[in-house]
């Protein structure tokens, strides 16, 4: 078995708003994430890790920020392309580890939630994606003052896509996926 890795990083400043989008899920929020997209930092660094993994650019290379088509789009179709690209070259995700760094809003609540849109759009079990959050807990590092004062929120994570193997068949009815041994 072939494996890759890839490492994802999205960051976003908060604005105007009432919630934020993490992982396809709708967080209730005092403020909102300024952003092209929907904002979804979980989402976009997902796509980084994956296109990183198969040496196919970053998530700005495949749907552009200035794209009028991107204007308040949901992340989540940017995901289901992503793994479909990783499909077509007979890759398909291990397992991913998300861990979002933000003093607000609490994730955990929604962990679950977030971990079931990301399975269902990568077409992976749910116990493939991990998903968890994090404080800078006062550390002094500057972006760490910067994330508790609310200016904005990032999150990173390494996914591991390993190599379908080269025996595959078919499955019925969908020309183009294969199963296989994992």
């Amino acid at each position: 078995m072939s494996i890759r890795i890839g490492h994802g990083y999205d960051v976003h400043a908060f604005g105007p708003g009432d919630h934020v989008t993490l992982g396809g899920q709708r967080v209730p929020h005092e403020r909102g994430l300024v952003a092209h997209s929907d904002g979804d930092v979980l989402i976009h660094a997902l796509c980084d890790a994956i296109l990183g993994a198969l040496a196919l650019g970053d998530i700005g290379r495949h749907f552009p920020p200035g794209d009028p088509q991107g204007k308040d789009a949901d992340s989540r179709v940017f995901l289901r392309r992503v793994a479909a690209m990783a499909g077509a070259r007979g890759w398909r995700l291990g397992n991913a580890d998300l861990t979002l760094i933000a003093e607000a809003p609490k994730l955990g609540p929604h962990a679950a939630a977030i971990q079931a849109n990301l399975a269902a759009d990568l077409g992976v079990d749910a116990d493939r994606i991990g998903v968890k959050a994090t404080t800078h807990e006062r550390l002094g590092a500057h972006d760490s003052r910067l994330l508790r004062r609310g200016l904005g929120e990032r999150q990173r994570h390494p996914p591991a896509l390993p190599r379908l193997e080269v025996e595959r068949e078919p499955v019925r009815g969908q020309p183009g996926l294969y199963a296989g041994p994992e």
